[in-house]
C-alpha cells in the first residue's frame, strides 16, 4: 500500500513536490502489480529515458567541448545504462516505494537492477510531465550526473593524472595547476568553471557541478587539445 505519507516522504527525498502526485504513483507501479490491466510505469519509462538522454547529452556537450561524437556517445551510454541508474535509484531508496505484485515482491523485486532502473526513468518522466524539463534536469543533475564523475567507464584513467603524466614527459617535471575561472547558478544547482594551467598558459577549460568535476573536465579539454596537435 502506497500511502499519501509514503509519497510525501519520497518527494522530500528527491527534492521535488508534485502538483499531481498521481504521476509519481504511476511511476512506481510495476507491471506485476496490475498484470494485464495496463496503467503501469512502462510507458513512463520510455519517456523518462528520452529526457534522461537529452540531459546527459547536453551535460557532456558543454562539459567536454573538444570531445568527439564517438566518445560523447560512449560516455552517454555509460551513464544511462542499467547499472548506473540502479545506483541512482538506490541513492534515493526507490525500492522502498515500489508497487509490486506479491510474487515479484517476495522474490526480491525491490532490489532488482532492472526494476529499479526502469522505475527511476519513470520517475524522471513523472517530474517532466508534472513540472516540465527544468525540474527534470535538476533531478538528473542531482542524482545521475554525479555518477559521471565516478565512472571509470568514462574517465578510464583519471584525466588529471593522464594530463600530468603527459606534461611531465614533455617538460621534464613541470606541474599542472588548476584555477577557478568562474561559478554561476543557485547554491542547489551551481556550475563551476576551472582552467588547467602550465605556469600561466591555459591548457584547457571545463565546467561541472563541483570543482572536482570541473577540474576533470578542464584536464580532459587540455588532453584533447594536446593530443590533436
Amino acid at each position: 500500500m502506497l500511502t499519501k505519507e509514503h509519497l510525501t516522504e519520497l518527494q522530500d527525498r528527491i527534492g521535488y513536490s508534485f502538483g499531481n502526485p498521481e504521476y509519481l504513483r504511476r511511476a512506481l507501479m510495476h507491471s506485476s502489480f496490475v498484470p494485464g490491466v495496463g496503467g503501469d510505469n512502462e510507458r513512463m519509462e520510455f519517456l523518462g529515458d528520452a529526457v534522461l538522454e537529452l540531459c546527459v547529452s547536453e551535460e557532456l556537450f558543454f562539459r567536454f567541448p573538444n570531445m568527439q561524437e564517438g566518445q560523447l556517445t560512449k560516455s552517454r551510454a555509460s551513464i544511462v545504462c542499467e547499472s548506473a541508474l540502479f545506483e541512482a535509484a538506490k541513492g534515493v531508496g526507490l525500492g522502498e516505494f515500489l508497487l509490486l505484485g506479491h510474487g515479484e515482491d517476495a522474490s526480491g523485486g525491490r532490489e532488482k537492477p532492472s526494476i529499479l532502473s526502469d522505475a527511476f526513468e519513470a520517475v524522471i518522466a513523472a517530474i517532466y510531465l508534472d513540472g516540465g524539463f527544468i525540474p527534470a534536469r535538476v533531478f538528473i543533475r542531482r542524482f545521475v550526473l554525479p555518477l559521471l564523475d565516478l565512472s571509470e567507464k568514462i574517465f578510464e584513467k583519471d584525466h588529471k593524472t593522464r594530463l600530468q603524466e603527459l606534461i611531465h614527459a614533455k617538460t621534464h617535471g613541470k606541474q599542472v595547476t588548476y584555477r577557478l575561472a568562474g561559478e554561476k547558478g543557485p547554491d542547489h544547482d551551481k556550475t563551476f568553471t576551472m582552467q588547467a594551467l602550465l605556469e600561466e598558459k591555459i591548457l584547457g577549460e571545463g565546467s561541472g557541478h563541483s570543482k572536482q568535476s570541473a577540474g576533470q573536465a578542464a584536464a580532459a579539454d587540455a588532453l584533447s587539445r594536446l593530443e590533436a596537435k
